[in-house]
């Protein structure tokens, strides 16, 4: 595994000053296959072009299986002592990667500082032309900055990069985390009115490695990105969420949503936020699973998934088996690790045990960045509507959650074409429909029960590849109800976080503006929107 080695003029731009180096902006490209000047358009494509949301290694192996994976279980883990303990290099290096280019990620800060500097250049026709990318890119910022702030709180953002916007040096101050909040939905709100009222241009949809200029689409995901967030404070500012979402949700025309024409057999491809890996990539999951993270979790697999027979079941897991006589035999049953397992348990018995899904997971080089799902949306409507609307809207939208889920890992599964593996068939339409209506997935019960399954279910659908969003709805909604090995765990670190702590290089360099968020700066301090 690589370790990254910072050197210390970078360290200060790790700090959030972002220096920044110039000519490393210069050799940003439009196509990410073909170098070119650095521009506006070029710059967007780097923004886009981020290894933090593609399917890659790193980010896989080192955070989301290391960390979100484990406090949302989403993802398997060893039950060792110092499990719930984050790891702090990998920290400070998702931590960089927000706000500097290089290493693992794209730099996503730094880079729409860049571009903000390139666009006040331009003339004002070119002005005009390229406002689409200017929009788009602080959608793309958001998203990432969105989930700076669920694993932190309090994050440097409005005066982060005042080298490159002022040519100055100044540790930025932290923002509180409430308030980006609502300049994040305010900014949304405003991108996604642009995009409906502008038609797309050859510079975007040449730079737009993401939806290809598709206006509408990028109207949809603004407004997608914009429900999660008000949803994610609803439990905390029900006065701001509640009429902000019924608006949207009463009015589809003027606030579409990535919801795949709420329809349960639809086309992920083009309906989802998906970020496809690069023509030339060969890269795939294998390493990053396999060196840990690539057995069944339990309460996905044994509680949720197989007392409904879920027909996702065959494409995101394996049997696995145990090889006898120079012959592999196969378990008979999916059936996960139980959860109490010691390590030494985990050891002697994970052939026994189901696994993550070849085709489907480990070695699918065709596997996308996932940024936003319509099953996510429609569990999201699903819950608003049960909360602040009617239960038989809410059960349209479940239901269509449900279904599409299915779709959804059907379509990531036959993504992966040849070289052996088995692609499999979408389930029949009766299967699909035993397990929505007839098992105890079944939209069914009381309010409280309703929100449980609502909330488990989205819980289920987000997975291993999308563990950040599992363990802030987690957080949020304490669903669903998850048992944490805590025996012999190391002193002060015998349950999960329910934050990261800042990484140590921010501490010491930031340390004037650090000392306004040190009193928070505990892993157990609760974010804003957590009930």
């Amino acid at each position: 595994m690589k370790k990254l080695i910072i050197k210390l003029s970078l360290f200060l731009v790790a700090l959030t000053t972002l220096a920044g180096c110039k000519k490393d902006l210069e050799e940003l490209y439009n196509n990410p296959e073909k170098s070119q000047t650095a521009s506006v358009p070029g710059l967007f494509t780097a923004m886009l072009n981020n290894d933090r949301v593609a399917a890659k290694y790193w980010n896989v192996r080192t955070f989301l299986t290391q960390m979100p994976g484990v406090y949302a279980q989403t993802a398997y883990f060893s039950n060792t002592n110092s499990i719930y303990r984050q790891n702090d290099s990998y920290v400070q290096n998702y931590w960089d990667d927000f706000y500097t280019t290089g290493g693992n990620g794209s730099g996503v800060m730094a880079l729409y500082r860049a571009m903000e500097v390139r666009y006040a250049s331009l003339s004002a026709t070119e002005k005009a032309s390229q406002n689409l990318i200017m929009q788009a890119a602080k959608v793309t910022l958001i998203e990432q900055a969105a989930k700076m702030v669920d694993l932190w709180g309090d994050i440097p953002y409005s005066e982060a990069g005042s080298l490159e916007t002022s040519s100055t040096i100044k540790n930025p101050k932290y923002d509180a985390q409430k308030a980006l909040y609502t300049t994040f939905i305010a900014d949304l709100t405003s991108a996604a009115a642009f995009f409906k009222a502008n038609a797309t241009n050859k510079d975007f949809s040449k730079a737009d490695i993401l939806l290809s200029g598709d206006v509408s689409r990028w109207a949809r995901y603004a407004n997608s990105l914009k429900l999660r967030l008000l949803m994610r404070i609803s439990k905390t500012d029900e006065a701001t969420a509640k009429p902000a979402v019924l608006a949207m949700l009463a009015d589809a025309t003027t606030y579409p949503l990535v919801d795949g024409g709420n329809a349960g057999s639809y086309s992920p491809a083009s309906a989802d936020i998906l970020l496809q890996p690069l023509t030339n990539s060969t890269s795939d999951l294998s390493s990053a699973f396999l060196e840990g993270s690539w057995y069944a979790p339990d309460y996905l697999l044994n509680t949720l998934m197989l007392p409904n027979n879920d027909p996702r079941i065959p494409v995101i897991f394996d049997k696995y088996g145990r090889t006898t006589n120079g012959k592999f035999v196969a378990n008979a049953t999916y059936r996960a690790m139980p959860i109490s397992f010691t390590s030494a348990q985990q050891e002697s018995s994970f052939a026994d045990y189901a696994v993550l899904d070849s085709a489907t997971l480990l070695f699918n080089q065709k596997l996308p960045g996932i940024v936003i799902t319509a099953s996510e949306v429609n569990l999201l409507k699903a819950e608003a509507y049960e909360r602040w609307g009617t239960s038989a809207d809410a059960k349209v939208a479940y239901d269509n959650g449900l279904r599409q889920s299915v779709t959804f890992y059907y379509y990531l599964n036959n993504l992966n074409q040849g070289n052996g593996y088995t692609n499999l068939p979408a389930p029949a339409t009766a299967t699909v429909d035993t397990w929505v209506n007839s098992t105890s997935a079944a939209y069914t019960g009381t309010t409280t029960e309703k929100l449980a399954k609502i909330y488990t279910q989205k819980w289920g659908h987000l997975g291993v590849l999308q563990s950040m969003e599992a363990w802030s709805e987690y957080r949020r909604t304490g669903y669903p109800v998850l048992t944490f090995p805590n025996t012999g765990k190391l002193a002060g670190f015998e349950t999960p976080p329910t934050r990261l702590v800042y990484p140590a290089n921010e501490k010491t360099y930031n340390a004037a503006n650090y000392q306004a968020v040190q009193s928070k700066d505990t892993r157990t301090t609760k974010l804003f929107w957590m009930p």
